[in-house]
């Protein structure tokens, strides 16, 4: 009654997200408290009391995230109350910041609301030298 063949088991032809790819899905059904850390593709519907650290996050309209992102990219749509660290953003014409922004290069949607300092990220400065030989 409840017995499958194994190859029933197997994932569909042509979905990554059923094949054991590194991407990760949080439903809008899902409340989580605590960090998560990911090496590759989130995407958040619900709602994350934490901060998050991930390679690629995607945040659905219906999340809510309170806490730090640091992403290499991120594409947010829902509500962010924390600061965001991303490499490539993208915020969404629904998407509501609560806090500062840093990014190497950065999309706005018309709509999209901000509250906070938006900062570019530079490359790496040279430290500067203090008279007396010491480095700042």
């Amino acid at each position: 009654m409840f017995s499958k063949k194994p190859e029933a088991l197997s994932a569909p032809a042509g979905n990554p997200a059923m094949s054991g790819s590194t991407f990760s899905i949080l439903g809008a059904d899902l409340a989580i408290t605590g960090n998560l850390v990911a090496r590759a593709d989130l995407h958040i519907d619900g709602k994350v009391e934490g901060d998050i650290s991930c390679a690629s996050l995607v945040q659905g309209e219906s999340g809510t995230i309170h806490g730090a992102i640091v992403a290499d990219s991120a594409r947010l749509a829902g509500t962010v109350t924390g600061s965001v660290d991303a490499g490539t953003l993208v915020i969404l014409r629904t998407a509501r910041i609560e806090g500062d922004v840093a990014y190497e290069t950065l999309t706005i949607e018309q709509g999209a609301q901000v509250e906070g300092k938006l900062s570019p990220k530079r490359a790496a400065e040279p430290k500067l030298a203090i008279a007396g030989g010491t480095e700042a």
